[in-house]
């Protein structure tokens, strides 16, 4: 009775604090959260999808086979239409490529161009594989990548199995084919048959004609012979030919190399005539134009000699005029300076006359008489430097008068001379330009005559042009018939030798008609019996059978039958042991956080009764949790299971053993013990096999299955789930009661300990009183 006291205490403690009492409620939804969502999302994903966007792209250009135009990319696009087996969108190249970066697609499949050309390369030499490329975005969703590729080798296979079964009509099309050709070929074997039962008897007609032949290349051989002798005397004479012809060709090059050198130099002396031509025409133009100057010259020369006369004459006046000037200028220049001298005198005596008088009135006139006289006297002396420099310019003056009167004399007297000149010069230039007009008339006549001899020339140049063509010609023709009397000859000779040959070889063909007739003999017996062979080939082949079911044969040789063991309907019902375990472990260690696994609720009397009160506590917890994670997977995702009270039941001794779990590793170590039991979880979620076989994982993680309790909770829920296999069940359930067992040993070992340390001094004061 006292022991359910302090465990009343517990529970009324729980229900009278909302601190406690809430988040315990809330705890108890744990495991059905995590269980219950997990396995609602991944219950079935195969059955979504029809909801995973997939490009296809389609490059198939199609190809022709057998006359038949083949587009197994279309055809496979049709197929996937048919098949909702994804939410397939058939788009460009560029649309696929840029939404499977956008990651509006999970995956590209693409139909290469060349996807039908290479299904017609089975009888090539080297046949080419088609080819189905396949980008999964594996950033994106690594598992969609693996349905993905899983798709893709069942498209593969479907494929194939098209291919295989074409291949099969077209392969049995042909066998039929080549019955009917046996049928043919044994029709036309017994045509052979008859055809040489008379190639037999020609044999005989072929012998008798053999011995003429043979008689007939006797007789060829011998005038072919005689044939040789004659050739050798016939190609001497050619050779001779084509030796002078080569000389002749020698003489007519150098004949026409001369002429064309006469007709660039005849070319060039033309030009030159030309030329010279022009420069006649323009020396009769310009020896008319100095006769036409000539004659004004002479007409205007009497007023020339009449005016350089004046000029004598104006300049001899001139020179004598500048000397009487000269002469009054020296007698200015003397009065000016006797006047400068008196005004200098004057004006001394002016101002003697102002020193001697005091009377201002006169002294001033007297100064001003002065000043007058002073100017009077710069300008006579202004005076007599301006006639001193003409004076100075008449001399120059008359010095040049003088030269220009002597140049005038010697003018006048050239210009008498150059009318004599001109008058001989003007009878000069007549003559000149009577000459000139000659010139220009006789070289307008030579230009004339070269013209005529330059055209005369080019004829000269064409023919010496065809001669050394045509020696050319004659040269190359004598030397291909001096060619072609060497090859005369020695294909004479060689038609000789082979005279003799068809000679011996009709001896040898005449024997070999002989063993002719006795091989007829065997091809004859021989095509009879082909013909036979043939026509068994023929009806043995046309008794081929070929339907859809044969060719579906060769298609699909093998049939996989799947025969399932405890078949497991979908992911969620896979994933419950797993995800149901973690569930209810993560509330167990939740529950250690709001609710004190070491403080009692009073004092307990003993050991026992402080773990009895906790434990009891965490027994209630861990079935509502239990039974409310299974009620939703029961009812709500409709998991079937291969016995609901074992399930139940199983679940419960679950929640019961992480519960034990949690509550020693908090009891004893506190917090510390919160963080043990984290790492206990992620070793549990990784080394208890719920996803991936034990196998597959790191062999240093395997160590660790068999030591931890969530993997015989995995087994168990496995085994009343999948496959009912309850003896296997009741294993693990030992197993996990020793788990309990040994958990709750060691949290009672903690409770004695410390109960001796905290509760023993008033227990027994209690007890006393």
């Amino acid at each position: 009775m006292h022991t359910f006291r302090l465990l009343m205490q517990e529970i009324k403690a729980v229900t009278s604090n909302r601190k406690v009492l809430i988040p315990i409620i809330a705890v108890l939804f744990i495991p059905l959260l995590y269980s219950g969502m997990f396995l609602w999302a991944f219950w079935d994903p195969y059955d979504h999808l029809d909801d995973l966007p997939v490009a296809v792209v389609n490059n198939d250009k199609g190809a022709t086979f057998e006359g038949e135009e083949l587009h197994i990319g279309d055809d496979l696009v049709d197929k996937l239409k048919e098949k909702k087996q994804f939410d397939w969108h058939f788009v460009s190249q560029s649309e696929g490529e840029k939404g499977l970066k956008e990651q509006r697609y999970y995956m590209l499949i693409e139909i290469p161009e060349d996807f039908s050309k290479n299904a017609t390369t089975l009888q090539d030499d080297h046949p080419k594989k088609l080819q189905l490329i396949y980008k999964p975005n594996e950033g994106f969703n690594f598992l969609s990548a693996q349905i993905g590729g899983t798709a893709v080798e069942r498209i593969k296979t479907e494929v194939a199995k098209t291919l295989t079964e074409t291949y099969a009509e077209n392969m049995f099309e042909n066998v039929k084919t080549l019955a009917d050709g046996l049928t043919k070929a044994s029709d036309g074997a017994k045509q052979l048959h008859d055809g040489l039962i008379d190639a037999k008897d020609g044999t005989n007609r072929l012998y008798d004609g053999m011995n003429k032949a043979q008689d007939g290349s006797n007789e060829l051989y011998r005038h072919l012979a005689t044939l040789a002798e004659k050739s050798i005397t016939f190609t001497d004479g050619l050779h001779q030919a084509a030796d002078g012809s080569m000389q002749v060709q020698t003489g007519v090059q150098t004949l026409h190399d001369g002429m064309k050198r006469m007709v660039d130099g005849q070319g060039q002396l033309l030009a030159g005539a030309q030329q010279a031509k022009e420069g006649t025409v323009k020396l009769a133009l310009g020896t008319n134009r100095v006769l036409e100057g000539m004659k004004a010259l002479d007409a205007r020369m009497p007023q020339l000699l009449q005016g350089s006369e004046q000029l004598s004459g104006g300049t001899e006046k001139l020179v004598t005029s500048l000397a009487e000037w000269q002469q009054g200028a020296t007698q200015v220049q003397t009065g000016a300076t006797q006047v400068t001298s008196g005004l200098e005198q004057l004006a001394a005596q002016l101002n003697t006359l102002i020193a001697q008088t005091s009377d201002p009135a006169q002294k001033a006139v007297y100064e001003q008489l002065k000043q007058n006289v002073v100017q009077l006297s710069l300008g006579s002396k202004r005076v007599q430097g301006g006639v001193a420099q003409l004076n100075d310019g008449a001399k120059a003056l008359q010095e040049g008068a003088a030269s220009l009167s002597a140049g005038a004399k010697q003018l006048h007297e050239g210009h008498a001379a150059l009318d004599s000149g001109v008058n001989e010069l003007l009878a000069g230039q007549q003559q000149l330009a009577d000459g000139a007009n000659a010139l220009v008339n006789g070289q307008e006549q030579l230009v004339s005559g070269m013209h005529t001899l330059h055209e005369k020339m080019q004829e000269a140049k064409q023919g010496t042009e065809k001669l050394a063509s045509g020696g050319q010609t004659l040269a190359s023709g004598l030397q291909a018939l001096a060619n072609g009397g060497d090859q005369l000859q020695d294909g004479t000779h060689r038609l000789a030798d082979g005279a003799q040959q068809l000679a011996n070889g009709m001896n040898e063909l005449t024997n070999g008609t002989e063993a002719l007739q006795a091989g007829m003999n065997q091809l004859a017996d021989g095509s009879g019996e082909l013909a036979d062979k043939l026509k068994e080939g023929a009806e043995k082949a046309s008794n081929v059978k070929a339907n859809e079911d044969v060719y579906n044969m060769f298609a699909e040789p093998v049939k996989v039958k799947d025969k399932k063991i405890n078949e497991v309907p979908n992911y969620g019902t896979g994933f419950t042991p797993y995800f149901l375990s973690l569930g209810l472990f993560v509330g167990a260690l939740l529950l250690s956080i709001v609710f004190p696994l070491r403080e009692p609720a009073g004092v307990p009397r003993s050991p026992f009764q402080w773990f009895f009160a906790k434990f009891g506590v965490l027994i209630g917890v861990g079935v509502l949790q239990a039974l409310l994670a299974d009620s939703v997977l029961l009812f709500g995702l409709d998991l079937q299971v291969k016995s609901v009270p074992l399930f139940l039941l199983f679940s419960v001794v679950t929640s019961i053993t992480f519960l034990s779990v949690i509550q020693f590793l908090v009891t004893v170590f506190g917090d510390p013990g919160r963080f043990i039991g984290i790492v206990v979880l992620i070793l549990q979620l990784t080394t208890s096999a719920g996803t991936f076989p034990l196998e597959l994982i790191p062999r240093s993680l395997q160590h660790f299955n068999a030591w931890l309790p969530m993997t015989y909770s995995v087994f168990g829920l496995k085994a009343v789930i999948s496959s009912g296999d309850f003896s296997f069940m009741w294993e693990n359930v030992g197993k996990l009661l020793m788990f309990i067992v040994v958990m709750m040993a060691g949290t009672m070992t903690y409770f004695t300990i410390q109960h001796r340390r905290q509760f023993t001094t008033i227990v027994e004061q209690a007890s006393e009183a």
